[in-house]
């Protein structure tokens, strides 16, 4: 299993198969999906694994992100200019 995905909660990809997800290939659904359940030290994992702003171009072009996943970046200005779907 890759690096990344053996410090994550298993339960986050229990659609996929997580040693068949390629770190950097899947990194959208990686960081979307520990972003959801907002556990900060995956938070932390994921930040340090792929950088700030890759994570953060990443979250942003997101097609729906919750409103609690917001508090974590900056770019909540960048969701309204682009009348992106916050609940």
């Amino acid at each position: 299993m890759p690096e990344l995905l053996e410090k994550l909660n298993k339960s986050y990809f229990w659609d996929v198969d997580p040693g068949l997800l390629d770190e950097n290939k899947f990194k959208r659904i990686i960081s979307e999906r520990v972003m959801n359940f907002e556990n900060l030290r995956e938070i932390k994992l994921i930040l340090t694994y792929y950088g700030k702003e890759e994570v953060r171009k990443t979250i942003c072009s997101l097609n729906y992100i919750d409103s609690k996943t917001l508090i974590f970046f900056p770019c909540f200005s960048i969701f309204q200019k682009a009348n992106r779907n916050v609940t």
